[in-house]
């Protein structure tokens, strides 16, 4: 069987993101989890780690590459990214769902196609979805 180099990798600075959510390492944890299991995902392990005196990381290990978060409390920020390979997982789709969760007030986003060569830097259609 032959293999495809192809991915997507779509990597997001939030801001003006809640102290609280992105004080909650076991908050962040189950909506990266359910957000990896939204777009198809499949999720291999999760590593989180709550830092002291605020912050957290989480990395969701999936089948299909990565989705991670690191946090910044204090500044209300957020760094987001989700990297899939193969055209079957849409990064997108998890990336929406925690723009849903978090509600920044402001957003940047950039969404890389690699493995077809020169990386292609595009502007991703972002939305934030809305959660039942």
């Amino acid at each position: 069987m032959e293999y495809s180099t192809f991915g997507r990798h779509v990597a997001v600075d939030t801001w003006g993101v809640d102290f609280d959510l992105l004080n909650n390492a076991e908050f962040l944890q189950a909506q990266m989890v359910e957000a990896a299991e939204n777009c198809g995902a499949t999720v291999l392990s999760v590593q989180s780690k709550q830092f002291e005196p605020q912050g957290a990381t989480v990395l969701v290990l999936l089948s299909e590459s990565h989705l991670s978060i690191h946090t910044y409390p204090e500044r209300g920020f957020a760094a987001l990214d989700c990297y899939t390979c193969g055209e079957t997982v849409d990064p997108q789709l998890a990336i929406d769902y925690m723009l849903s969760v978090l509600k920044p007030e402001k957003a940047y986003a950039k969404k890389l196609v690699r493995g077809m060569g020169e990386l292609k830097v595009e502007e991703p259609n972002m939305k934030q979805i809305e959660l039942v």
